[in-house]
């Protein structure tokens, strides 16, 4: 049997947190809008239908949702890190990559984005 490999995608994820340095921002809660890719190895979870042989991406968004409202944050850089940590907590995950964008940041911007992702060697 060959290897399956899987990506979760967790799309769109809108939350709100305190990001960013100015006055303003350290007082109002701000939208982020959260993009997640997590790639594991599925061949057991494929052939066997356990859901011991997967990522939970249910707990994984709700790690994600816990750690961005109730924390705040200076840099995108931080909270993209951070995620892109909480992501990577299943042993069995080989590799991630978040994407958080900060709608109306910028004037005349739809949004600013930060990626960053890894990948880890089995």
């Amino acid at each position: 049997m060959q290897q399956l490999n899987a990506q979760i995608h967790i799309e769109n994820l809108r939350l709100r947190t305190y990001i960013g340095f100015n006055d303003s921002e350290k007082e109002n809660k701000q939208d982020v809008v959260i993009n997640v890719w997590i790639d594991y190895p599925s061949t057991e979870a494929s052939q066997s239908d356990d859901i011991g042989k997967a990522v939970n991406y249910r707990t994984i968004c709700k790690e994600i949702i816990a750690h961005v409202e109730n924390n705040r944050f200076l840099l995108l850089e931080k909270l993209t890190s951070d995620v892109l940590s909480l992501c990577l907590k299943p042993n069995n995950v080989k590799g991630a990559k978040v994407t958080i964008c900060k709608p109306h940041a910028l004037r005349f911007a739809d949004s600013v984005s930060l990626t960053l992702s890894t990948q880890r060697d089995f």
